[in-house]
């Protein structure tokens, strides 16, 4: 059995908000008269655990991962496509995001903010209560200062000009879109001051859960600075960021699993290769979905993403892979002479000589359809090893994984490359083509200037994290929109870009954001 947090605070952090005519922000902040929760908490390190668990079950619901935010950061990319008849989720990978209609990008907005206030309510609260364990102390503050920039990276990543709450209050302004990043970096940086490069052989209570076994999933220094290795390098910051990730390099920690594979299943979560993912379980809490707003008792602990993505028949096949990562795939063999491995654990297709999905030979399932037949379905994420016949109950068990070990290495490698050090790039680079048995890279391609480089890790990012939500954030940091040559090439793989328009990298701020915080600016475009 899995041991997951799920710790939500229900009924708790209830604000009242009354308005008049002149009245300050103290005023607008009241405690409802009838939950005493409020009243009686904060008091002991046990409630400032909860508080923190608290904010960790914002990740759970279906604004972030358990299904809205791998389609908003996976569709936009050149890797997947989207044919859902569900217009608000078909529209994301055409850029068309409809302002009158904010479903899946305005649920992601909302709940990157919930997590926000829970995680303020920690950083506000949590300071002023007597600990006897100070080392404990620092854990629960490092993890709402992590989980505070996790949520508003996302939210800055995507929106661009936002709130920037870090205090509670009854209406937070929007800020720029650097003043954004400006946060993220400062709580990052906090969080990696201090948590701990590991929770084991603690002796505190955030160490084992109530059957005395180690709880997994709590966010650790080596999290803390690959995000803010990620903030750097998505504001350019090479310099820091190429710093930042040799840290995390240096804690000695991580490394890749033999097992590609094994990065999305239910097999060997946590483990050596992930910094921080989110915790899924058919086992732990109810059996309904958490689709937002306070929590309820028989909420379950499990993702939707298998469902949404699922191959036609075993689920809604919203999410499908482009021919052009398929035809990438091809383009080098390994060296016995072999597919690249990470085609198969990316996507099922009419595989010469077969391939199973959910107990059934592929070819033979699809073949009364011509069209399925020819077709591409993902593979990540799915339960289709045998352990379920399809993905129709909604709840998969399946562990997100936000920040591997290999993506270390290749934005390490890019740093290097940006700051001078191309030769350098060679080593990290290879050590994540190692493991699928792909050539020497400086052998193949010796000497590569900055420019080749560029374009060669973009290709190794491509292949190593198609549909896991890193290729569109790639392609708009590169500026490959902005760049005339580039966009026709994206357009040839994947025809969603010609709906592309200047802006519509970003999402548009959702109206009742705009209706509800007076000033708000709405983003170019929309």
């Amino acid at each position: 059995m899995k041991h997951k947090i799920y710790n939500y605070l229900a009924g708790f952090f209830s604000l009242a908000i009354i308005t008049t005519s002149c009245v300050n922000d103290e005023d607008l902040i009241q405690v409802d008269p009838n939950n005493n929760a409020v009243d009686s908490f904060w008091k002991t390190d046990s409630d400032a655990l909860q508080g923190v668990n608290a904010a960790y079950g914002s990740l759970l619901t279906d604004g972030t991962y358990m299904r809205s935010t791998p389609l908003l950061l996976d569709l936009k990319g050149d890797d997947c496509r989207s044919n859902s008849p569900w217009p608000a989720m078909a529209n994301v990978g055409k850029f068309n995001s409809n302002v009158s209609d904010a479903a899946i990008y305005g649920w992601a907005y909302e709940t990157y903010y919930q997590g926000i206030f829970r995680a303020n309510q920690v950083l506000t609260n949590v300071p002023g209560i007597n600990f006897e364990d100070t080392a404990l102390k620092d854990r629960i503050l490092g993890q709402a200062y992590f989980l505070r920039g996790l949520y508003l990276f996302h939210a800055v990543n995507m929106f661009k000009n936002v709130p920037v709450p870090t205090e509670l209050a009854a209406i937070y302004p929007q800020k720029t879109e650097a003043e954004g990043w400006a946060q993220v970096i400062a709580d990052f940086k906090k969080a990696a001051e201090l948590l701990p490069v590991s929770y084991q052989n603690l002796s505190g209570i955030d160490a084992k859960d109530s059957q005395g076994n180690p709880i997994k999933g709590r966010a650790t220094k080596g999290a803390a600075l690959g995000y803010l290795g990620k903030a750097y390098l998505f504001t350019k910051d090479f310099t820091n960021a190429r710093d930042t990730f040799k840290e995390v390099i240096d804690l000695g920690v991580y490394s890749l699993v033999s097992n590609y594979r094994d990065n999305f299943t239910e097999t060997n979560e946590n483990n050596s290769e992930s910094l921080f993912e989110v915790q899924f379980s058919r086992e732990a809490g109810g059996v309904d979905l958490g689709w937002g707003g306070a929590p309820a008792s028989g909420w379950g602990k499990t993702s939707a993403r298998a469902i949404t993505y699922g191959p036609r028949d075993f689920g809604f096949t919203d999410v499908q892979p482009t021919r052009a990562l398929f035809d990438e795939f091809h383009q080098e063999l390994t060296l016995s002479g072999a597919i690249d491995p990470r085609l198969d654990a990316t996507m099922f297709y009419n595989k010469p000589g077969g391939m199973q999905l959910y107990g059934q030979d592929f070819a033979t399932k699809y073949a009364s359809n011509s069209g399925d037949l020819n077709d591409l379905f993902c593979r990540k994420y799915q339960n289709s090893d045998g352990q379920k016949v399809n993905e129709f109950d909604w709840r998969s068990g399946i562990n997100e994984r936000l920040l591997r070990y290999a993506d270390i290495l290749l934005m390490y490698a890019e740093c290097l490359n940006e700051t001078g050090n191309t030769a350098g790039a060679y080593t990290y680079i290879q050590m994540v083509r190692d493991r699928v048995n792909l050539p020497v890279l400086s052998v193949v391609k010796p000497n590569m200037t900055k420019e080749q480089m560029r374009e060669q890790i973009g290709h190794e990012r491509f292949l190593e994290f198609p549909l896991e939500g890193h290729r569109f954030d790639d392609i708009r940091r590169w500026g490959w929109l902005q760049d005339p040559v580039k966009l026709v090439w994206l357009k040839a793989r994947d025809a969603e870009f010609n709906s592309y328009a200047a802006g519509r990298e970003f999402f548009p701020i959702p109206q009742l954001e705009r209706d509800n915080n007076p000033g708000t600016i709405q983003n170019d475009s929309y």
